[in-house]
């Protein structure tokens, strides 16, 4: 979800952590994401997922600083792996809550899958961003539910920035 800078212009610095919020990577030799039968039946599931951010052809260049309350949203298509089989898709918001150095964001996402278990996971996390900083570093996300095979999880996203695309970890329980 953060593999672009071009927000920086219109939110700072604080907007180079919205860029992570999307990035995944596998995490075991299992499939990307398992069979709806090992969705159903396992109480910790553990996959990896790659963002890549869908243009949203909004200018948001507006050459002033970021300010508490400023917004911004975008969305990302998931993949297996880099350019393989798409896999769904998310949507997010990102709010500055704090200005300077470091800066906060309070992100909100929402990741549908559709390639295997069918359903949608909900996360949120506070981004710190200092402006000094050249990339967008890891981050963890949290999760805050699903629904369909999703239905009552918990657990953690490892956003990873991965060249154009963003390093999805997946760590869920049920």
């Amino acid at each position: 979800m953060f593999r672009s800078f071009r927000r920086i212009g219109a939110l700072g610095a604080c907007t180079v952590a919205a860029v992570a919020f999307t990035a995944v990577a596998p995490v075991s030799a299992a499939p990307a994401v398992p069979p709806l039968s090992a969705v159903s039946q396992a109480e910790d599931l553990e996959f990896t997922l790659y963002a890549k951010e869908v243009p949203g052809g909004q200018d948001e260049e507006t050459g002033r600083a970021p300010e508490v309350g400023d917004s911004f949203a975008f969305a990302d298509d998931l993949y297996r792996t880099k350019g393989g089989e798409k896999v769904g898709r998310d949507g997010v918001s990102c709010t500055v809550v704090r200005t300077g150095s470091p800066g906060d964001l309070q992100c909100v996402g929402t990741f549908a899958l559709t390639g295997g278990p069918g359903g949608q996971i909900a996360g949120q996390t506070l981004l710190s961003v200092d402006p000094a900083d050249e990339a967008p570093a890891a981050f963890d996300i949290a999760v805050t539910g699903g629904t369909g095979d999703f239905k009552d999880v918990r657990g953690t996203i490892r956003s990873t920035p991965d060249g154009d695309y963003s390093r999805l970890e997946f760590h869920l329980t049920r």
